[in-house]
């Protein structure tokens, strides 16, 4: 299903450069380590994929107030409309799919996603 939505969304973005760009806007602004925590990467991947977004316009770069050595990375306006657009496909995808479903397909289907949060959450 992951790979099907990625093919939904259309074309663009890597997978890996897209997964990082939904982090920064769901956790930013981070820092490269930062991103690489929550992404599961090494730290000197975490910085080629920042260059590449921003090198892409997608996220901006700014000093770190706390330490002027280090930066932070936030998503710009076009980051911003580039989620939005994917997000929208993938939805309309699922929609879509969904709506084709019998009614209690899509009641068992409901069930195991609140049974997959509830793993989710207790793994934190």
């Amino acid at each position: 299903m992951a790979r099907r939505l990625r093919q939904e969304a259309g074309p663009g973005l890597s997978p890996s450069l897209t997964a990082a760009l939904a982090t920064v806007e769901r956790h930013g602004p981070l820092t490269p380590s930062g991103l690489a925590d929550l992404e599961r990467i090494q730290r000197p991947t975490a910085t080629r994929v920042i260059e590449k977004l921003v090198g892409e316009g997608l996220v901006e770069k700014t000093r770190d107030p706390d330490d002027g050595r280090a930066f932070l990375v936030s998503v710009s306006k076009d980051g911003r409309a580039l989620i939005r657009k994917l997000r929208s496909r993938k939805s309309a995808y699922l929609e879509k799919r969904l709506r084709a479903l019998e009614p209690e397909d899509r009641a068992t289907l409901a069930r195991a996603s609140e049974i997959l949060e509830r793993m989710l959450r207790e793994e934190s």
